[in-house]
This record gives C-alpha cells, sequence and structure tokens, in this order.
C-alpha cells in the first residue's frame, strides 16, 4: 500500500514538474517574441530632406526720403515741395506710375523747441518727407535706382540711412511649395534607403515627419536667412537688397527600419 502511495505521488510530482517547465517554456517564447517585436518597433532611422530654389523677386519697395533745413521755415518748406516735385519728375521720367508711388506726411524739426536740446547749433528747422514707390516690376525700380545721382546733382539730398535704398521681396512661395515639400520628401526617403541598406534592413513605414519651416533669404547671403522666414512662422518677409532670392526648406522624417 505504501508503495502504491509513493507511486502515485511520484507520478503527480512528474506530471506537475513537466507543467511547470512547460509553462515556463512557453512563458519565455512569448516574451521573448514581445521584446523582439518591440526591439523591431523601436528601430527607425531619423532622416532630413533639403530642397532649395534660387528665384527672382517678384516685388520692390523704394522709400526715398529728402530733408531741407533752415531758420525760414516758409522757405525750408518751399524747398521740400520743390524737390517732392523734382523727386516726382524724375521717378516719371524712369517710367514709373503715380499708382505706383506713396507721398508720406511731412515732418517738420524744430531744434528750439526740443525739450531735450540743448543749446542746439546750425539750422533752426528741419523738414524731411519721403516719396516710396511700390512696384512689380523690379527691373524697372532697380534701373531707376541706378540713376538716383541725377538727384544729388540737382541738389536735392537724397537720405541714405537705415530702411534707405531699394528692397525686394518673392511672393510666389505657395506656388513653390507642393512641389518643394514632395522632392524634401523624396530626398529624404532616398537618404533613408541609403542607411537601410547599409544597416542590412529595409525602410517600412513612416514613424512621424515633420513639413519644415520655408526660408527666403538673399541668393548671395551664403546661407543666411532673413528674419522672416516663411512665412511659416507667422513673420512677415523682410525685403532686402537682394533681387534674387534662395527658398529653402528642410523635411525631417522618421522611418521604421524592417530586417
Amino acid at each position: 500500500m505504501d508503495n502504491q502511495r509513493f507511486s502515485h505521488s511520484f507520478a503527480s510530482a512528474t506530471v506537475l514538474g513537466l507543467c511547470l517547465l512547460l509553462g515556463l517554456a512557453i512563458g519565455g517564447w512569448v516574451l521573448g517574441s514581445q521584446i523582439r517585436d518591440i526591439k523591431l518597433a523601436d528601430r527607425y532611422v531619423t532622416v532630413k530632406g533639403l530642397v532649395e530654389r534660387t528665384v527672382k523677386s517678384d516685388s520692390a519697395i523704394w522709400p526715398v526720403m529728402f530733408k531741407e533745413a533752415g531758420n525760414d521755415l516758409p522757405q525750408v518748406f518751399a524747398k521740400s515741395e520743390s524737390d517732392k516735385n523734382a523727386v516726382l519728375k524724375f521717378m516719371a521720367d524712369q517710367g514709373i506710375t503715380l499708382q505706383e508711388i506713396t507721398i508720406g506726411q511731412i515732418q517738420v524739426t524744430d531744434k528750439q523747441a526740443n525739450e531735450f536740446g540743448n543749446n542746439p547749433t546750425g539750422p533752426r528747422y528741419v523738414v524731411q518727407q519721403t516719396v516710396t514707390v511700390h512696384s512689380s516690376d523690379v527691373d524697372k525700380i532697380a534701373r531707376a535706382g541706378q540713376k538716383t545721382a541725377e538727384l544729388v546733382q540737382a541738389g536735392i539730398v537724397v537720405g541714405g540711412g537705415y530702411g534707405q535704398g531699394i528692397g525686394y521681396r518673392f511672393n510666389g512661395l505657395n506656388a513653390l511649395k507642393p512641389d518643394m515639400i514632395t522632392e524634401a520628401t523624396k530626398n529624404a526617403r532616398a537618404a533613408a534607403d541609403r542607411f537601410a541598406a547599409d544597416s542590412g534592413s529595409h525602410v517600412g513605414a513612416i514613424r512621424s515627419a515633420n513639413q519644415g519651416v520655408f526660408s527666403i533669404s538673399a541668393a548671395d547671403a551664403g546661407g543666411a536667412s532673413t528674419p522672416n522666414e516663411e512665412v511659416g512662422g507667422g513673420g512677415e518677409q523682410q525685403a532686402d537688397a537682394s533681387m534674387m532670392k534662395k527658398v529653402r526648406v528642410v523635411s525631417t522624417i522618421d522611418y521604421y527600419l524592417v530586417r
């Protein structure tokens, strides 16, 4: 009887042990598969696709500022009006129309009335005015800008301070965006394919993608972009002295890698 109970207990223990071993084996296999799947899911590569275009500006802005000074305000004002008429005639001679011209308000400075001025010297009154040109004919404005010496020869002092001179802008960005984004994506995929080939993998689905921000800079700026940047950052493009612009976008894409 004791031998039978011992045999029965031994058999039960053996079956239990085998079940435990089988359970551990199955659990280990499942866990290993899950870990492998997690590792495969974590394998991805981050690549960038760069596209640049050189384009010609399609609008120009040209502020022409002139000033006169003297101690007799009516005379100074009359001279300023004469300067304005001469500037308008000069622009008309260059083919610039009145529709392209904006005449700013006259600014009069009385140095003696300036409470912050200590013992001002020189003429008492300074009269300043600005005539601004906005045109889509950038070549016409560029040619006119090369002839401003004629105004100086006529005795008109044209301002050359900050914000003066011709500034150019490119407003056709929206028409370029679709093709540039497509090309940037292709370039990023090509970079991912090269990386995958070197690592013995294949490129899978896109994990995440960032279109990137478009920037517009002077074509001869050596890669330094103007603060306007698209214009995707919500800023307004700032005009600069370069008629030729460089439009640039860099797309960043994560691709899964598959063995």
